[in-house]
């Protein structure tokens, strides 16, 4: 069993962030960064499902690992569409 950890968008990720996602999770917290100067950060939320690694931020961003080892940037509301 693996578990998940928090953190705000803009640190370091946690130790049990796996590597693999460092560098789109850095990319979305640039953007998001810029996005609202004036704003508290967003927090990430690191699960897993299947054992695969899933970094989901408080706005609906998710990065994820595949099954076959790539990471998607996706927005949670992608998965209403059909």
């Amino acid at each position: 069993m693996q578990l998940g950890t928090r953190w705000t968008s803009g640190e370091q990720p946690p130790a049990a962030v796996p590597t693999l996602l460092h560098a789109q999770i850095a990319a979305v917290d640039a953007a998001t960064l810029s996005d609202e100067p004036d704003q508290p950060r967003p927090r990430w939320t690191l699960t897993f499902l299947e054992g695969r690694p899933i970094a989901e931020l408080d706005t609906g961003v998710i990065v994820e690992a595949g099954s076959d080892g790539t990471v998607v940037v996706r927005h949670d509301d992608e998965d209403d569409l059909g």
